[in-house]
C-alpha cells in the first residue's frame, strides 16, 4: 500500500476536525495544547492540498463551507473509525467513552428518556450525554447529533429507524368538567364536547384523534375552542385545569389517572398507539458509546410499563414510504 498521509498531514486533519466543532481556531488551540497559529497553518495546508477554502473567515469567528462541511463529516467519520480501531484491539471498548447528542421531543424527554440517565450513566461513567430537548425536528448529519428520537417513524432514505416502543393513546378530562359537560360514552358524543385541539409541528395541522372500534381503527377529527402547536404538554395542562376533553399519551398522565385527578374516558374505544423510534445515521459504523445506548434503551423500556412490539428491529424506511 503506497502511503498517502503523512503525520503532520493526519495532525492537520484533526485540528481542523477541532476547530469545526469548536467554532474557532483559538478554542480549538486550547483543545489541542498548540497556538492558534499553528491551526491556522493546518487549515492552509489542507485548502492548499484541496485546492477549496474549507472556512469562511471574520474577524470574530469562521464558519465551514459548503465544501469544508463535507470534508469535515467524512474527516469526522474517518477518525471516529481509527479511534474505534484503536479501541477494538487494545480492549478499551469495554469502558465506552465520549459524547452523545441526543435530540428529544419534549413529552418523551421529560417522562421517558431522562428519567432513564442516571442509570445509564452509572452503567456508563466515561460517556458523556448532551440532550437538546424540542419538538423541532433537527437534521442529525448538520448539526451534528448523534440520535433523534421520534414519534411516528419518518426516516430519510439515509437514516435508520431503531423501533423503541409503541406509545398508548389515551382520551382524558378532569373531573369537574365530566360534571359539568357529562361523560361521553360514544364517539358521536364528542361533538357536544369541548375537545382541545393539537396541531402536529410538521404539519401545522390539527392532529386527528386514534380509536379503535370492534378491531377497526378509527380517526376522529376532535373540534373545540382550544387549539395548541408545538408542545403536547400544553393540552394536558389544559385538560388537568378542566378546559375540556384531550387525546394524549398515557404515560404523560398515568401519575394522574392513578390518583384520579384526571379521568379517562371512551376507555372502550382505546387500544391505539404510536410507534417512537431512535434515529441515526445510515451506513455509519457506530462508536462503543452508541451502541450501549441503543442497548440499554431497549433492555430498559422492554421492562416498561408502557406497551411496545416484541419485534424490535432496525430498519431503513425508504423516502418513498413516509408517513404524512
Amino acid at each position: 500500500m503506497q502511503r498517502q498521509f503523512d503525520d503532520v498531514l493526519l495532525g492537520s486533519i484533526e485540528l481542523f476536525c477541532l476547530a469545526a466543532e469548536a467554532g474557532s481556531f483559538t478554542a480549538a488551540a486550547n483543545q489541542a495544547g498548540v497556538t492558534p497559529a499553528a491551526v491556522s497553518r493546518s487549515v492552509a495546508r489542507l485548502e492548499q492540498r484541496l485546492g477549496v477554502r474549507l472556512f469562511v473567515r471574520s474577524t470574530r469567528s469562521i464558519r465551514l463551507t459548503e465544501g469544508g462541511s463535507a470534508y469535515y463529516e467524512e474527516c469526522r467519520a474517518a477518525l471516529g473509525l481509527l479511534a474505534e480501531a484503536e479501541r477494538r484491539v487494545s480492549g478499551a471498548q469495554s469502558e465506552p467513552s465520549g459524547t452523545l447528542r441526543i435530540s428529544v421531543p419534549t413529552t418523551y424527554g421529560h417522562y421517558r428518556l431522562l428519567p432513564l440517565l442516571p442509570a445509564f450513566r452509572a452503567q456508563y461513567p466515561l460517556i458523556r450525554l448532551e440532550i437538546q430537548i424540542s419538538n423541532q425536528n433537527v437534521d442529525l448529519h448538520e448539526e451534528r447529533f448523534d440520535f433523534a428520537v421520534r414519534f411516528r417513524a419518518q426516516p430519510e432514505s439515509r437514516m435508520v429507524a431503531r423501533h423503541l416502543e409503541d406509545a398508548a393513546l389515551v382520551v382524558i378530562a378532569h373531573p369537574d368538567y365530566l360534571k359539568r359537560a357529562g361523560t361521553p360514552r360514544t364517539l358521536d358524543d364528542l361533538a357536544r364536547h369541548e375537545c382541545i385541539e393539537f396541531d402536529l409541528p410538521s404539519t401545522g395541522r390539527p392532529i386527528p384523534w386514534l380509536f379503535r372500534d370492534g378491531g377497526h381503527d378509527l380517526e376522529y377529527h376532535a373540534h373545540g375552542n382550544f387549539r395548541c402547536a408545538d408542545d403536547v404538554l400544553g393540552g394536558v395542562a389544559l385538560a388537568r385545569a378542566g378546559g375540556g376533553l384531550f387525546q394524549t399519551y398515557r404515560f404523560i398522565v398515568e401519575e394522574d389517572l392513578a390518583a384520579g385527578r384526571l379521568v379517562e374516558v371512551l376507555g372502550s374505544y382505546a387500544g391505539r398507539s404510536r410507534p417512537v423510534s431512535l434515529m441515526f445515521p445510515h451506513g455509519k459504523t457506530l462508536p462503543s458509546r452508541a451502541r450501549v445506548f441503543i442497548d440499554f434503551l431497549i433492555a430498559t423500556l422492554a421492562h416498561s410499563s408502557t406497551p411496545r412490539k416484541s419485534d424490535v428491529r432496525a430498519a431503513t424506511v425508504p423516502a418513498d414510504r413516509r408517513p404524512d
